[in-house]
């Protein structure tokens, strides 16, 4: 057991992937008798969501001790959040229009493809959905994006409360620190449902369901390396002034979680471990902006629906104007910030997308077959983000610890 324990979780986790991988291959469709045990593992870490983004927001917002402060810390964020958005995106329809992946493309969907809902949900929707009417039924429904406005705004009630607000402070401060804890438990079911939950894609899809849509689910890769490598190491280097090879060393472990589980929330527990331990930033500042940036900075889902919606548009045929592919930046962003930070939520998102210009939902229906592989690698895109940023916005600030970013050894 010791030795087990022994073994850095981001080492097991990646012998977890490659076992669960060639296991699938192996064994084929019948993998998915195991993948309850990654249902398993997703149900008990979405239990620390809920609670664990609003007791550490709060108290990272608390933590600020000054509302000016607070001004700095978020405003950078966000607009650092909103650059890189648009930038993914746009990156997103380069690739579409240079390497084209759905011209000369016969249509066909994947035996077994699940037709998902295509999102009724209107802009001004999204934005009145911000706003929770009711916290508490927010909270039991798991709606993220109207608990961080919650969250925030509880957070600046505290500070603007001063003295008398401190006792509250204390409070979150505590319950933050407990739901950390039980996040280190929880995590220690990771290589288990990694292993179960790469079985079962490996298993169902196999390679023959991936040649039809190679060329997208390689944009889709390519995409967000150059987000990761492009992106988010001139943030690293030009803003946040530290070497770009600690920060990733320093985030490998959360980088691996996400892969494997495709969202950003089940990941949030491990990506904040990794700001606050291995990269040096500052307990309020990694929670305010890895929290808001879980549920509002999506970038590699921002760049794959653009490219998804070019997907679509070559298939059937649809034309597409300059005002389209504006249209397209905004929605995509828009649709981006709006999706739930789980496995295939992009998918959902599309409709809105795609509506905008006349690109057929029918497009939806085609490339779900294979969403849950690219899922993968946006989620990796996202959560690198969300540290990139509360790097650099903790270095302008003065809350990064640089020498442990440089010495810190991966755990």
């Amino acid at each position: 057991m010791r030795a087990w324990f022994a073994i850095p979780l981001w080492q097991r986790v990646i012998a977890a992937l490659v076992l669960g991988i060639v296991t699938g291959w192996i064994w084929g469709p019948g993998a998915e008798s195991i993948k309850w045990i990654g249902d398993f593992f997703i149900r008990a870490i979405r239990m620390l969501v809920v609670p664990l983004i609003f007791f550490s927001l709060v108290a990272g917002i608390a933590a600020i001790g000054d509302i000016r402060k607070l001004g700095k810390v978020g405003g950078r964020a966000l607009l650092l959040f909103v650059i890189t958005g648009f930038a993914s995106v746009a990156l997103g329809l380069a690739l579409g229009t240079i390497i084209a992946p759905g011209t000369g493309l016969a249509l066909t969907l994947p035996a077994g493809t699940v037709v998902p809902e295509p999102a009724a949900t209107s802009v001004t929707d999204m934005i009145l959905a911000m706003i929770p009417a009711n916290p508490v039924d927010t909270m039991a429904r798991g709606d993220v994006l109207p608990l961080i406005v919650f969250a925030l705004l509880f957070g600046i009630g505290i500070l603007m409360a001063g003295e008398e607000g401190s006792l509250v402070a204390r409070g979150m401060d505590g319950a933050a620190i407990v739901m950390q804890k039980m996040t280190i438990l929880v995590m220690e079911l990771t290589p288990f449902g990694v292993f179960a939950l790469m079985a079962w894609v490996a298993g169902t899809f196999g390679i023959e369901a991936l040649l039809p849509l190679a060329k997208l689910v390689g944009l889709n890769y390519l995409g967000c390396l150059l987000i990761i490598f492009g992106i988010y190491s001139a943030i690293i280097h030009f803003i946040a002034k530290v070497r770009v090879i600690d920060f990733f060393r320093g985030m490998i472990d959360a980088m691996a979680v996400a892969y494997s589980t495709a969202s950003s929330n089940a990941t949030l527990p491990v990506t904040l471990r990794c700001a606050q331990r291995n990269l040096g930033v500052s307990r309020s500042v990694s929670s305010f902006v890895i929290s808001l940036g879980a549920t509002i900075n999506m970038n590699g889902t921002a760049m794959y629906l653009g490219l998804a919606t070019l997907f679509g548009a070559q298939i059937f045929g649809v034309t597409l104007d300059a005002g389209d592919y504006l249209m397209i930046m905004i929605t995509a962003t828009l649709g981006a910030i709006g999706a739930a930070g789980i496995p295939g939520a992009g998918l959902i998102m599309m409709g809105l997308v795609f509506s905008t210009v006349g690109v057929p939902l029918e497009t939806i229906a085609f490339i779900a077959g294979v969403d849950r592989i690219m899922d993968m690698m946006r989620t990796t895109t996202n959560i690198t983000g969300d540290a990139a940023v509360a790097v650099a916005v903790a270095r302008m600030t003065g809350d990064l610890n640089v020498e442990e970013l440089e010495s810190a050894d991966d755990v």
